[in-house]
């Protein structure tokens, strides 16, 4: 959730093209079916060119104000995070320095912000770490995004990869109605998605989640193993105790705060809406480090 001026997209289109080229040399002539490895400082200079980590998109401003609109449990902002502990502004704020890597300044509110390079790297290899061993276990993976233009690839990628070494993902055939704000959960190639009105919007809501997870109880299913999903998809699972591995872009401070909380295991702090295509040395990375390749 962010809004980007004319200057700021025109650096963008230029970041991109330096991107472009990091992407493209991770993958470049590699079939399909494999991927080149990526080492951490190839990615590391990947994450930060295609400004995913770094140097991001979203303005200092909108952190500052997510963080206020978090605390007032706000509809889109909450991502059906349950607070169990006290936070205020200042605690949230040295949370987001910590663990996503915003500027510590507290008198800096307006400029470029930005997201710790190393910490998504690190959060990243526990997720792997997570994902590998719960493949090879046999066990079942639900993945979802609420960001479909964004990580929605991402996703894709490493259920596919996933499945193919073992693991068992969620699916249902059916669609899946959303009381409350109307619309349904789809699955597309593996990965749980909302959609409305004939598209699957960008959202934060958690109702799309409980939805799901209503209808995977009422229908005597097993509860997944592990969640593997953003914004209210990762924020609703979490709250109903269920082990969730999460990403989160630096406006969005609830996943960090379900974290410190203890009810997330790793939320990886990144730019969740750069162009698709950007986090192809990120997933190259991530299905490596699992063992999935």
């Amino acid at each position: 959730m962010k809004t980007i001026g004319k200057h700021a997209a025109n650096a963008l289109r230029e970041e991109f093209a330096d991107a472009s080229v990091v992407a493209k040399s991770a993958t470049t002539a590699a079939p399909e079916t494999e991927r080149t490895t990526v080492d951490r400082t190839t990615l590391a200079h990947a994450l930060e060119a295609a400004r995913i980590t770094g140097e991001v998109a979203t303005p200092r401003g909108n952190n500052l104000s997510h963080i206020h609109r978090f605390l007032a449990q706000e509809k889109q902002f909450d991502f059906g995070v349950d607070l169990t502990r006290d936070w205020d502004y200042d605690s949230v704020f040295a949370l987001m320095v910590d663990r996503c890597g915003l500027r510590p300044e507290p008198d800096f509110v307006e400029g470029i912000d930005t997201i710790s390079t190393q910490r998504c790297i690190d959060a990243l290899e526990q997720l792997a770490t997570a994902i590998g061993a719960v493949t090879r276990a046999g066990g079942e993976i639900l993945f979802a995004t609420g960001h479909p233009a964004g990580l929605l690839p991402v996703h894709m990628a490493m259920a596919a990869a996933a499945e193919s070494h073992g693991a068992r993902i969620t699916h249902q055939a059916n669609a899946v109605d959303v009381p409350g704000i109307g619309g349904d959960c789809r699955q597309i190639n593996r990965v749980w998605t909302w959609h409305q009105h004939g598209g699957t919007p960008h959202t934060h809501l958690a109702e799309p989640m409980h939805a799901l997870l209503d209808d995977i109880t009422r229908r005597g299913g097993q509860t997944p193993d592990l969640i593997v999903a953003d914004h209210g998809w990762a924020g609703a699972a979490s709250s109903r105790g269920l082990r969730t591995l999460g990403y989160a872009d630096c406006n969005d401070p609830a996943l960090f705060v379900a974290e410190a909380q203890g009810a997330i295991e790793v939320t990886v702090p990144l730019d969740d809406d750069v162009v698709p295509y950007l986090y192809e040395p990120l997933i190259s990375y991530v299905l490596d480090k699992a063992g999935l390749s």
